[in-house]
């Protein structure tokens, strides 16, 4: 059971704990007897709304300060072919992009040889003067015709024949 402290009993460890407080700031058993206290408090200045108001304003303007010294100011020609060239930069990376997508999605299915371009021909272990054969041949019934009408050699048609369909 607690024993009930008195006033006094409360006040006494107040003390204590300034004075423990005291030491943990430097001062002597001896200071403290003679009753030199420090501070009990840190000065701070005092912030008013106007101060920050001010402080913010003076920020704001050394910023601003900044950033203009370390922009140098552009031609605003120079700045249009600054961003045409950003642009088409972009835009042949958007168009490979596209490209290497269209061929991931083309890689596992056949390629059908009544409907297929002539870059997606080339694509396959095909020459551009064979592509335009297979072009002209058109239509197919089945891929094997591809020898048939001598389009392509047996060897050449090999490579290729698990990558080509005939659907009408």
């Amino acid at each position: 059971m607690r024993s009930f402290s008195g006033p006094r009993t409360a006040l006494r460890r107040g003390r204590k704990a300034i004075r423990k407080t005291h030491r943990a700031i430097g001062f002597s058993r001896a200071q403290l007897r003679a009753n030199q206290r420090p501070p009990t408090f840190i000065l701070i200045p005092r912030l008013t709304p106007m101060c920050f108001r001010r402080e913010f304003s003076l920020l704001a303007i050394a910023c601003l300060v900044g950033l203009t010294a370390c922009n140098p100011s552009q031609n605003p020609q120079e700045l249009k072919e600054k961003t045409a060239r950003a642009t088409a930069e972009l835009k042949s990376n958007a168009q490979a992009v596209a490209a290497g997508v269209r061929e991931g999605w083309s890689r596992d299915k056949p390629l059908n040889l009544n409907t297929a371009t002539r870059e997606q021909l080339v694509s396959l272990p095909l020459t551009g003067v064979e592509a335009d054969a297979v072009i002209a041949g058109r239509p197919y019934d089945e891929p094997g015709q591809l020898v048939s009408r001598k389009i392509l050699t047996q060897s050449k048609y090999d490579k290729i024949a698990d990558r080509v369909t005939a659907k009408k």
